[in-house]
């Protein structure tokens, strides 16, 4: 393999490779991209452990949490023990440009660190709802739900920041101070999800199952505990390779997603880290706010439930409907 530059002591290869038939993206611009954006990035995945997405030649796309065996000895890394597996993960952890880099040249494509630091995964810094849109649904139905998230966050004393997911949606993030515990962080989120969602269930959702929703807004408010999100600035391994781009509240009704990919979004950041310029000091979640998402039950878990119910009920309409045709 040969190399045809060196960054930061990283040989990059293989540089005008097509990321994917659809990206409309070389490694080439993937690196550029990177390197550009790395003093903004870099502030969002250090010392949080990174899970990345990869998209090598000839194989499908895989996320990947274990660092693979060749991974240089001046990588930085945390080992993990995952109860799922009963096994140590050794995730990496990315600090530095030179370690932005390698990954890229890796074609790691997205980035999704923990919501916590590397000391324990499981207190966010952050509160985080993920906004997901109806497949037929444009980004003004978004918009629109966004809007009642920042109503029901200042309704309840707080403020965050947002961002577009890379995909169709957009994530708000609330920083927070370490007061409350991983539980009470997700209870919070349930609570604000459903505020939003009260002040127009016509348009905004929290039901799990996708088929309760209607065509509305899903707000998701899984995202708590060990669990990861793609970070600003990211790109995201869809059609044109888009990236997760910061946006300021005042400007979410004038964007479209599609207006940010790794080929246009230097241009678009004019030289500004708005990640940084927009996000709040960190906050402490209110007690009733926590109080009350203890309320709600936790969504994966009432959707199991709700699932086995129904498929109980099916299984008792087709034995009855068998029984009648006999």
């Amino acid at each position: 393999m040969s190399t045809d530059e060196q960054r930061a002591g990283v040989d990059l290869t293989n540089l005008d490779q097509e990321l994917t038939e659809d990206s409309g993206a070389t490694k080439r611009d993937l690196v550029d991209y990177l390197d550009a954006v790395a003093d903004r990035m870099l502030p969002v995945l250090a010392d949080r452990p990174l899970t990345v997405l990869r998209a090598l030649r000839g194989r499908a796309p895989f996320m990947q949490k274990n660092v693979p065996k060749y991974t240089p000895d001046w990588v930085r890394t945390v080992g993990i023990w995952a109860e799922a597996s009963k096994r140590e993960i050794h995730y990496a952890l990315c600090d530095d440009r030179r370690t932005l880099l390698w990954l890229a040249n890796q074609r790691a494509i997205e980035y999704h660190p923990a919501l916590g630091l590397a000391d324990n995964i499981y207190r966010p810094t952050h509160l985080i709802l993920d906004l997901d849109p109806p497949a037929d649904a444009d980004f003004s139905a978004v918009v629109a739900v966004a809007n009642l998230v920042r109503r029901a966050l200042t309704d309840s004393g707080l403020s965050g920041a947002v961002k577009t997911s890379g995909s169709r949606g957009v994530h708000i993030f609330v920083p927070i101070d370490d007061s409350a515990p991983g539980d009470d962080v997700a209870a919070a989120t349930r609570a604000l999800a459903a505020r939003a969602e009260a002040l127009d269930p016509s348009i905004a959702t929290t039901a799990f199952i996708v088929e309760d929703r209607a065509g509305k807004v899903f707000v998701d408010a899984t995202r708590a505990g060990g669990a990861t999100v793609a970070a600003a600035y990211s790109p995201r391994l869809r059609a044109g390779t888009p990236v997760s781009f910061p946006v300021a509240w005042s400007d979410l009704d004038r964007v479209s997603p599609a207006d940010f990919t790794v080929r246009t979004a230097v241009d678009a950041l004019a030289g500004k880290d708005p990640w940084a310029d927009e996000m709040p000091a960190a906050q402490r979640l209110p007690e009733d706010l926590i109080a009350h998402g203890h309320t709600i039950p936790v969504a994966r878990v009432a959707a199991m439930h709700e699932g086995k119910r129904r498929a109980r009920e099916r299984a008792t309409h087709r034995a009855r409907s068998g029984g009648a045709a006999d």
